[in-house]
């Protein structure tokens, strides 16, 4: 899969003023498309890219915002698999370094019912950029 048009609603369902999407361009699209000069500014921020990602199988950009303490050698996308949406249902900043997000992410793979992922993850901001360590499943 690629990214969503740039003027397409973005993924990860952040709503501008008057509770309208986003379009991709505006929201992760910047981040994705623009790691190296564009990071994102907090961990909800980073959170909601990785999941645009997850959607337009950017295994290039979730590797490079995956901690190198918990960075798997390589990521593997489900064939077929449907992203369905993501809640954000709490962001907490912890110090200036450490965050942690509370979401829920729906995918669909063939054949398969839909499954929730239900997360608390933890993040930690290196070097200007903010990183996902881990997570929890709630």
């Amino acid at each position: 899969m690629s990214n969503p048009l740039p003027s397409q609603p973005c993924p990860c369902g952040r709503a501008g003023t008057a509770r309208k999407p986003l379009p991709f361009a505006d929201c992760c699209g910047r981040y994705l498309d623009h790691f190296d000069s564009s990071p994102a500014p907090d961990a909800e921020s980073l959170m909601r890219s990785r999941y645009s990602a997850f959607v337009a199988e950017r295994a290039d950009y979730l590797l490079a915002t995956w901690h190198a303490s918990h960075r798997p050698a390589s990521i593997d996308f489900d064939p077929g698999a449907k992203w369905l949406g993501l809640e954000v249902r709490s962001h907490r900043q912890l110090d200036a370094t450490h965050a942690e997000v509370e979401f829920v992410a729906r995918q669909k793979s063939p054949g398969s019912p839909a499954v929730r992922l239900h997360e608390r993850s933890r993040f930690v901001h290196e070097a200007g950029r903010w990183y996902y360590v881990d997570g929890d499943a709630l």
